[in-house]
């Protein structure tokens, strides 16, 4: 079902902080930041050969990265993120094998203008996992 792995998602105090890490320190080519308000994040993606990291800093009080910062001062991976073909198949198929999407099950345009989903990550060994429809 799953296909490869899109990225790996840290969250962050300070998107400019983990920039200067990624782009200075280890020499990363990072893309312009992204304001996601429907996700309250804005987001950079640091481009690897074989993959993203995907930096996220909140976007206002109520962002849920906001609240895993308070619980991870700081910062932290926050999610993963696998590739889909049919990001409705997979979401069917996961829901009749037990696993719980987030939300109301309908997929939200992500950072990269493509459907995702997000599954609980009490059903994947403690992972928040991300699906997006490639």
């Amino acid at each position: 079902m799953i296909g490869r792995l899109n990225h790996v998602a840290i969250a962050v105090k300070s998107l400019n902080a983990g920039i200067a890490i990624y782009k200075q320190t280890l020499g990363a080519k990072v893309s312009a930041p992204l304001p996601q308000p429907e996700h309250g994040v804005t987001v950079v993606f640091v481009e690897l050969p074989n993959t993203k990291i995907e930096l996220l800093e909140p976007l206002g009080a109520n962002s849920p990265i906001a609240k895993f910062l308070e619980r991870n001062a700081d910062g932290g991976i926050h999610h993963i993120c696998y590739e889909v073909d049919d990001i409705l198949k997979a979401r069917d198929q996961l829901k009749a094998q037990g696993a719980r999407v987030l939300g109301d099950g309908t997929p939200k345009i992500g950072a990269h203008g493509k459907p995702v989903l997000f599954l609980h990550p009490k059903d994947f060994i403690g992972t928040l996992v991300e699906l997006e429809q490639v």
